[in-house]
């Protein structure tokens, strides 16, 4: 009498781990293909699509929509910064008061913000507005098969749509980035005159300890952190699919992605440059 051999379950649910796993690693692969495509065709924007580069960079800002646009960038990173800022300078006053040395606020925010602090919500601010602005315009052109229609014409799908979109996101966030500096560092002093702090004395050991290097690697982080935020967000509306609620599925895996991302890039960087010194001398 023969028996017909079935499956265990358990091999069923590795076979589905295994299956899982594949088209997630297939997944990855095909963004890293996406990536390299983008970044190489920056060459052919620069040569063929400049005035689509100048066009987005005005719709970023000055465009049609600039007022909920543009404004609500500028509205969403100066309140980030102001109170991350201040948060910032209520915990460090506080501490510092306890071991009586709370005239040190100002190096907190001298040492703190210029290194974390204005990446990240430069960064995020990027991810929130003109991020997920491209993600879900691209959607839309995807699933109406207007980027099928560009590809039938002889345009250069990608260059055209999604390496413009990144060159214009890293000009935009340079402004981004200077107005999140000055809010981070404008909302530690304010909260630290609150306490009755003399601003002479927190402008003496801000200014002492604020290292200008700092500034500059700060500008590079953002830089790399942009590019990657556009790329990912430029990926996922290219890539949409399943109509309109494809698209807003395809924008909440952009920004959910883009913000890990941003953070590790921020993370590795910050321990490439500072090491395990930081950089930090307590004496001029």
């Amino acid at each position: 009498m023969s028996h017909s051999s079935t499956p265990s379950p358990l091999f069923g649910r590795f076979t589905v781990a295994i299956r899982q796993f594949t088209a997630a690693w297939n997944r990855v692969g095909r963004q890293t293909l996406f990536y390299a495509a983008t970044l190489k065709s920056t060459s052919d924007v620069l040569i063929r699509y400049r005035v689509e580069v100048v066009r987005l960079i005005a719709q970023m800002s000055f465009g049609t929509g600039a007022l909920v646009l543009l404004g609500g960038t500028v509205v969403i990173v100066s309140f980030l910064t102001t109170f991350t800022g201040s948060l910032l300078a209520v915990q460090g006053y506080h501490t510092l008061s306890g071991i009586g040395v709370e005239a040190l606020t100002g190096f907190i925010s001298a040492f703190a913000n210029p290194r974390l602090g204005a990446p990240f919500i430069s960064s995020v601010g990027l991810t929130a507005t003109i991020g997920a602005g491209a993600t879900a315009q691209l959607g839309a052109m995807r699933i109406n098969e207007e980027i099928d229609a560009l590809e039938v014409m002889g345009v250069r799908s990608v260059a055209y749509l999604a390496s413009t979109r990144m060159i214009a996101g890293v000009i935009v966030i340079i402004p981004l980035y200077c107005l999140a500096a000055l809010t981070l560092f404008l909302g530690a002093k304010v909260t630290t005159g609150m306490y009755g702090q003399s601003p002479g004395i927190y402008d003496h050991y801000f200014n002492t300890f604020l290292n200008p290097d700092d500034l500059v690697w700060s500008f590079f982080i953002v830089i790399c952190s942009g590019t990657a935020v556009m790329l990912v967000h430029t990926y996922y509306g290219y890539n949409a699919s399943g109509g309109p609620v494809g698209v807003g599925e395809a924008v909440g895996r952009a920004v959910r992605t883009s913000l890990v991302v941003e953070m590790f890039i921020i993370l590795f960087i910050s321990l490439a440059i500072y090491g395990q010194t930081g950089n930090f001398h307590l004496s001029d």
